[in-house]
């Protein structure tokens, strides 16, 4: 089997619901929160928080493209998020809750946009907001962010935001579950 990972990175809100629910995904190797798509470095949690900085909470997926695609990780994310708000995901309002996807390749380029294009047809009258911009740098989070859903399952945020999204993932992708 041919071992060779990929790196996708992704921005839907918060990145604690974004890594839970890739984390769940076969051929998805690692899933690291972090911040990207800004100009400050090395930005701590606080900083991005003010919005000041620009980075977005993302995630850094690494994943083996011959067990998982792509296009698989795109139809996961979209369907996870609100793509048409702005700078906004539910109650987490902010450019750092901005939709965005960091390209690494031109390849994952072309199909981020060709996936926008594609899905902007099942939002009539509302526009995607995604920015698809190119990964420059990805900063990691810092330790009590990472399998923050996995070790406060229990906590309210969890419960009433994230726990959703993860049984969307079961119920819908089944197939795509490790």
């Amino acid at each position: 089997m041919d071992e060779k990972t990929c790196i996708a990175v992704f921005g839907g809100g918060c990145f604690w619901c974004t890594e839970a629910v890739f984390e769940r995904l076969r051929g998805v190797v690692s899933v690291k929160p972090g911040y990207a798509g800004g100009t400050l470095p090395n930005p701590t949690y606080r900083q991005v928080c003010t919005g000041g900085t620009g980075h977005a909470e993302v995630v850094r997926v690494e994943y083996n493209p011959v067990r998982i695609t792509y296009k698989d990780l795109l139809t996961v994310f979209f369907a996870t998020h609100d793509p048409t708000t702005l700078n906004r995901q539910g109650a987490d309002v902010g450019p750092e809750y901005r939709s965005i996807i960091l390209y690494t390749s031109a390849d994952q380029q072309r199909e981020a946009e060709e996936f926008i294009k594609n899905l902007a047809a099942t939002y009539p009258g509302n526009s995607i907001v995604t920015e698809i911009t190119p990964l420059k740098e990805f900063y990691e989070a810092e330790d009590y962010h990472h399998e923050y859903f996995r070790n406060n399952e229990l906590a309210p945020y969890c419960q009433y935001v994230i726990h959703p999204k993860v049984e969307k993932v079961n119920d819908k992708f089944s197939t795509l579950l490790k």
